[in-house]
């Protein structure tokens, strides 16, 4: 019933997980859809590799912006 409401009235995003600044995951809280924005900055379907580079991005973010920039 919840993918006939996104089918209908589209995807409610709401982020899920900061990696950078620039950079989020969004899960739809309708049907748990999950995307991240690219190197455009457009959505894209949250593929395993695309899991991948987020992560490695995230490590490296804090490492550089230490504790100071918390990512949640």
């Amino acid at each position: 019933m919840k993918k006939v409401f996104c089918s209908i009235f589209g995807h409610h995003y709401s982020v899920s997980k900061k990696i950078t600044m620039h950079i989020k995951e969004y899960k739809c809280v309708h049907c748990d859809k999950q995307v991240t924005t690219d190197v455009s900055g457009n959505l894209s379907n949250l593929t395993p590799e695309l899991q991948e580079i987020n992560q490695t991005l995230e490590n490296l973010y804090q490492r550089r912006h230490g504790a100071v920039h918390q990512v949640a």
